[in-house]
Order: C-alpha cells, then structure tokens, then sequence
C-alpha cells in the first residue's frame, strides 16, 4: 500500500511539472499558493506571477482590501478565463478551449492548413 502512494505522488508530482511547463513557468518560478479568480480565491500549484499569494487566508485579506478587481471589466472574450496576476496588466486571460487565442482570446484559432510557412500554431489552439 504504501508504494502505491508513493506511486501516485510521484506521477502527481510528474503531472504537476508537465503542465507548469506546458503553461510557461521560468524555471524556479512554480510554487503552491493561492490567486484570486472570479473574486473568490483559489490555491493550488502554478506560476509564481499568477499564484501571488502564499496563503488562502493572506488571499482573503487581499480579496476583501481590493478595491480595483482587474477581472471585473470582463477583458477575457469569448469565455476566456481571467485570473488576476502581478504583471503589469493586473490580469492573464487563460484560452484554452475556447477555439481563440491572444492576451484577450482576441484572435480565432487557425486551421492547421491555414498557417503561413514558418508561422507557429498557437498553443492555446491545441486540442488534445
């Protein structure tokens, strides 16, 4: 039994990794905190810009201190996910799945066939 948990942490853990890269963290930038989504706070495991605070309760007292919710003004379009970060912006728009791309899932996703030679298909478009 116990080297089952082990097991299970260490693919966890393997997980983990797998999609902190696949999001884009600088290496040594990942940690587990908390950030604020839709004005609740939610914790887990991610980029340190994007999990900024380093506990649920220090994430309330941000929550409830926060006059200015940079995710309230809807700048995600076409259903994109806003979470609040540290950068400049104040917020990052997550498009996964949503069939659109860019800071604002401004953009649709191209076919596959449609992309000019040498130009990258966006990772956000890809569909696994």
């Amino acid at each position: 039994m116990e080297f089952l948990h082990l097991y299970l942490f260490f693919q966890l853990n393997l997980v983990n990794k797998f999609v902190l890269v696949c999001q884009g963290c600088d290496p040594g930038q990942e940690r587990h905190g908390c950030r604020i989504q839709q004005g609740r706070c939610f914790c887990g495991y991610g980029c340190y810009s994007e999990y900024r605070y380093s506990s649920k309760e220090e994430c309330r007292k941000a929550l409830k201190g926060r006059q200015n919710d940079a995710c309230q003004r809807i700048p995600c379009l076409h259903n994109g996910a806003c979470t609040q970060t540290s950068q400049d912006q104040g917020y990052k728009c997550h498009c996964e799945g949503t069939g659109y791309y860019g800071s604002c899932c401004q953009h649709a996703c191209p076919t596959p066939g449609a992309l000019n030679p040498g130009a990258r298909f966006p990772h956000e478009c890809v569909v696994i």
